[in-house]
């Protein structure tokens, strides 16, 4: 008992707590010090009054918009290939561009004279028609500023015209390398309107890497060893345009041979062209048609002779690795493994000729190339072995010991005569920056001074920014 009333008396002892004071901004208003909206709505709207503006309780409002509260309004789906047709489409006409006086069209006649070096001509009407169905044109290469397609002929422009004069039933391999924007895909377009103007067969690969990004279909041949697999989606696209392209040289030319290997029944006065329509109309027949058309090109005892063949690839480093495409085995498949590759680096390496003559152009272009030591390193031993004259070299550099070098790419590249594009020099920039002026493409009075301003800001005459540094800026 005691100790309940100690207990009793200690409690008594201890104080209430203290409430801390509120502060004024609080007893206040509930709003926050900085705003006085609501109050004002609040007292300012009188009873039963009704708000202008916004949609009321319960009523049904219009909406002009589609899909559900909150969404933005979707427009109309493009169809399908829309996109990219827009994206390759190719415009070479400018009709706010001045027509230049004074520009030749370009013909076999003056195809190689030492005279034109330096000087711009226009490509005829019906070979732009042939370079657009091979799709030689890019977007990237500013051909609508001006009135017409024009070229610069250049040192390189002469060599390759030296080759297609006086080909002699020679296989001529090259591999054109040169830094990015030095005009490599733009030189293959040359030789290829040379070829057109001489009468030739121009087979071209506009992107390589069409091949080898597992974009299109594929299949292994049957019986082949090591195997080796067909594109015929891609291979009767090719056809297609091989047979628009050449139709002048290719309707004059009939078949010779019996081909009972193909799965279709053939006229045997069928021509060329039509032949390979037949290809690119059908993918299922694509890639026999494509094998037959090649051995009716190379033929040698036809009654009607054949014409040299122009074989071009641009962006050949995509040829030099491994693709996208997958094995049975899950494993990547090899380009060289790609039957249409694995044809086309067969005459790059030498390993096939062209018996009625022609040239094999490589373009090693730079605007999308992806990492492949082989094929640098065989550019290496080119540029080595046309400097020293040298034969014997290593086949792998000593400099770079931690690549992978791929013998495959190496053994087949190694041995191509290399060519490489120079920028151009202080009077080939001249020429252009005139020609672009006299264009109205460029506002400017083209003196020394301005012409070498230019070229050092283009890199010391780097051809695709000198026309971005002249044209593309105003």
């Amino acid at each position: 008992m005691a100790t309940q009333k100690y207990w009793r008396c200690l409690s008594s002892l201890r104080s209430p707590p203290t409430r801390l004071p509120i502060p004024t901004y609080i007893l206040g208003t509930s709003s926050a010090a900085f705003s006085t909206t609501a109050p004002l709505e609040k007292a300012g709207t009188p009873a039963g009054r009704k708000l202008v503006g916004g949609a009321q309780k319960g009523k049904k409002t219009l909406r002009l918009g589609g899909g559900k509260r909150g969404e933005p309004t979707k427009g109309k789906a493009p169809a399908p290939g829309e996109r990219k047709a827009i994206r390759k489409r190719i415009v070479l006409s400018n009709t706010n561009a001045f027509e230049v006086p004074g520009i030749q069209d370009w013909s076999a006649d003056n195809l190689a004279a030492e005279s034109s070096l330096g000087t711009i001509v226009a490509l005829p009407g019906a070979t732009v028609d042939s370079l657009r169905a091979i799709e030689a044109f890019k977007a990237t290469q500013g051909w609508g500023f001006f009135a017409r397609p024009t070229t610069l002929i250049r040192a390189e422009t002469l060599e390759l015209a030296r080759h297609i004069k006086n080909t002699n039933d020679k296989t001529i391999r090259k591999l054109v390398v040169g830094e990015r924007g030095s005009g490599k895909s733009v030189l293959a377009l040359q030789a290829q309107t040379m070829a057109f103007l001489n009468g030739w067969v121009v087979i071209h690969i506009p992107e390589a890497q069409d091949l080898t990004i597992a974009h299109t279909s594929y299949a292994p041949i049957e019986g082949s060893n090591p195997i080796k697999y067909t594109q015929k989606t891609y291979t009767a696209e090719l056809l297609g345009r091989i047979a628009k392209a050449n139709e002048a040289v290719l309707s004059k030319l009939e078949l010779s041979m019996e081909h009972t290997n193909l799965p279709i029944s053939v006229q045997s006065n069928m021509s060329l062209s039509r032949f390979a329509e037949l290809g690119a109309r059908d993918p299922d027949v694509a890639w026999p048609i494509y094998q037959a058309l090649w051995k009716e090109l190379t033929s040698t005892t036809a009654k009607q002779a054949r014409p040299p063949v122009l074989f071009t690839v641009d962006g050949l480093s995509h040829m030099s690795r491994l693709s996208e495409y997958l094995a049975p085995s899950m494993h990547y498949i090899h380009a060289h493994d790609l039957a249409l590759v694995d044809h086309f680096v067969s005459f790059l390496s030498g390993a096939s000729t062209l018996p009625n003559g022609g040239l094999i152009l490589g373009i090693d272009s730079n605007s999308n190339r992806p990492p492949s030591p082989s094929l640098d390193l065989a550019i290496t031993q080119s540029e080595v072995r046309a400097q020293t004259g040298r034969t014997d070299l290593p086949m792998y550099d000593e400099k770079s010991p931690y690549d992978r070098i791929d013998e495959r790419v190496l053994s087949t590249m190694r041995n191509v005569d290399l060519m490489k594009v120079e920028n151009l020099s202080r009077l080939e920039a001249r020429t252009l920056l005139e020609y672009y002026a006299r264009s109205g493409m460029l506002r400017a009075n083209i003196s020394d001074g301005f012409v070498t301003e230019r070229w050092t800001l283009a890199g010391g005459g780097v051809v695709g920014e000198l026309e971005r540094a002249s044209v593309r800026r105003h």
